[in-house]
């Protein structure tokens, strides 16, 4: 068995042991938990109104709102979670660990916002603009795959440090 040094501070991974200390201890982190989970239920809701306008021609209104309304929320949580980054990283944005989500998350929120312009200017029929919709819900769901797998990897993370502390320990 190899010995470790009873000094060794693990830091491999997502977090540092000072960044998972303040993650766990920010309020930030349960409320970037709901809003995650709140955003998912709302692009679901607005993914099956925009279905049914698409395929059907009703609800029409229902469906270009159920898009304003995801977006607010969109925009929402990037607020918070920028928040969270500062708190946990000390960085408002592109923190070492979640630089590739954040940079995603710009398109994602570029996508939306050309949603919420083209809108307001009117310039797209109400199905292009759907398309639009449907290209930004797709670039979303490719982000919140990126955090879902972040979220994995995290997970592993902290039972490996756990099972090292435990093996130190013995």
């Amino acid at each position: 068995m190899n010995e470790v040094a009873s000094n060794t501070v693990i830091s491999a991974g997502l977090y540092s042991p000072e960044e998972r200390f303040r993650r766990d201890n920010t309020i930030w982190t349960p409320v970037q938990g709901f809003l995650a989970a709140f955003q998912f239920i709302v692009f679901g809701v607005s993914v099956c109104l925009i279905t049914r306008f698409m395929v059907t021609g009703e609800g029409e209104m229902l469906a270009v709102w159920s898009v304003v309304f995801k977006t607010l929320v969109l925009y929402t949580i990037m607020v918070t979670g920028s928040i969270w980054e500062k708190v946990v990283f000390d960085k408002w944005l592109f923190a070492k660990s979640f630089f590739w989500e954040d940079v995603f998350s710009f398109l994602v929120l570029a996508l939306h916002t050309a949603y919420l312009w083209s809108l307001y200017e009117g310039d797209m029929s109400r199905r292009e603009l759907m398309w639009l919709a449907l290209a930004a819900y797709a670039a979303y769901a490719v982000n919140a795959a990126q955090f879902l797998w972040k979220l994995k990897a995290a997970r592993i993370q902290e039972r490996a440090t756990i099972a090292l502390h435990k093996e130190m320990a013995a």
